[in-house]
């Protein structure tokens, strides 16, 4: 395995492509607009960053991205699309994620040579992988912690997203985990607000999912988000163990890497990342970065699962897009012996049983945190009718029967189909 750090990035540039991605590895390495008296050629070659491979694309006749007029070159016509490698020597910042952040983008958004700039993938050093342990439970912990041994983990999340009483919140949960709810986890938006804090929730809460678990021998996984800042996540955190929890959540983008590999390092239950915020990085295809890239420095930080959308979801992203970062979750990131980092990816945004077929062809195994809203909600049979008819669903996609020859003879999926297909 290279000990040297790889990115890809696709860009759009009114310059010379090979001048161009100079720029690029002079201005994330050792290199600055001009040669300075102390960068020696030995400095330059030990420390600078290289670029690997260059491969042309298509051009065309106005930017992508706003870019001032006088910074493009004189006479020039078009805007030249490539696809850029560069690497880096590991000793520059070691296996840190905020400085490998820096490293890998940092400012090369808003170099004037660019009229568009992406991140699409990383390849790290096996040394990442020893500082940083990743994931705590991943796809089979989680089945651990849950005792669901195969099928997807049906969830939901508790709506309105805020304004609920915690009391009003653990009647939710009551019908939830009575319908067969595998998975519970909170708007990213109910974290520890005055009208429902985080200790009150949790206190009305647990002692429903463990009275279940009592009856049943199912324990539900509730994530609850203790977003926040580091003591005060620290502090929930313990709260929620101490009470029989077995998951917390955390908006990533919010706390940050540094804030997620803090909290995986104290954790003692699931990690489930919410990225919200994904959007500012994602839905251009332009500018920020790729979920190829995105996903591995949260996994290497430790969350245990990470949001992917669903299909034919309620926001911007196709839907190859979201099988494409599923499969990512699955694969692991690093050569034996350090393989694995897999996650569950958790599909949401609009699902129901309409999607589950062409969920399961798609992506060609279960091993996914299924997570329907209104399509739990707004079933006609109530929570429990929503929540078998995504088991049956799922029952008829793993069996290779076409959802409505099983919606025949499954009163919920039928009525499901019914409510939901479009």
């Amino acid at each position: 395995m290279s000990t040297r750090i790889h990115a890809r990035y696709l860009i759009e540039t009114p310059y010379p492509v090979e001048h161009a991605a100079q720029v690029m590895a002079g201005e994330q390495s050792s290199g600055t607009f001009t040669r300075l008296a102390n960068e020696t050629d030995a400095l330059r070659e030990a420390h600078g960053a290289v670029v690997e491979n260059i491969e042309t694309l298509e051009a065309v006749e106005a930017p992508s991205l706003p870019m001032r007029a006088d910074l493009a070159p004189q006479g020039h016509a078009l805007f030249q699309r490539a696809l850029v490698e560069l690497s880096w020597p590991l000793e520059n910042m070691g296996p840190s994620l905020p400085n490998l952040v820096s490293t890998v983008a940092g400012n090369l958004f808003e170099l004037k040579e660019f009229s568009a700039l992406k991140l699409l993938d990383i390849d790290l050093p096996s040394a990442f992988a020893d500082a940083y342990p990743g994931p705590q439970f991943g796809m089979s912990g989680t089945r651990q912690l849950t005792g669901i041994t195969s099928g997807p983990l049906l969830g939901t999340i508790i709506k309105p997203s805020v304004g609920l009483s915690p009391a009003e919140t653990a009647d939710m949960v009551t019908q939830l985990v009575a319908g067969g709810i595998d998975f519970i986890k909170d708007d990213e938006l109910q974290a520890n607000g005055p009208h429902n804090p985080l200790r009150a929730r949790v206190d009305a809460i647990m002692p429903i999912i463990n009275a279940h678990a009592e009856r049943t021998g199912k324990k539900v996984m509730y994530a609850f988000n203790i977003s926040g800042d580091i003591d005060e996540m620290r502090a929930q955190h313990d709260y929620v163990v101490a009470a029989g929890g077995t998951c917390v959540m955390v908006a990533v983008n919010s706390i940050g890497l540094a804030g997620v590999a803090h909290l995986r390092r104290h954790s003692q239950v699931a990690l489930h990342g919410h990225r919200a915020g994904w959007g500012m990085l994602s839905r251009s295809p332009h500018l920020g970065m790729a979920f190829d890239a995105y996903h591995k420095l949260w996994r290497l930080a430790g969350v245990d699962h990470i949001h992917v959308n669903g299909l034919r979801n309620k926001f911007s992203e196709e839907d190859a897009s979201v099988i494409n970062s599923a499969r990512a979750c699955q694969t692991a990131m690093f050569e034996a012996p350090a393989a694995g980092y897999q996650i569950m990816p958790v599909f949401s945004s609009g699902q129901s049983a309409a999607q589950v077929a062409d969920t399961y062809q798609a992506l060609g195994n279960s091993d996914l945190i299924y997570c329907c809203g209104g399509g739990i909600m707004a079933h006609p049979g109530g929570i429990a009718g929503g929540v078998a008819s995504l088991r049956q669903a799922w029952q008829a996609a793993m069996a290779n029967i076409p959802l409505a020859t099983y919606a025949r003879e499954h009163r919920e999926l039928a009525q499901a189909m019914e409510t939901f297909s479009v």
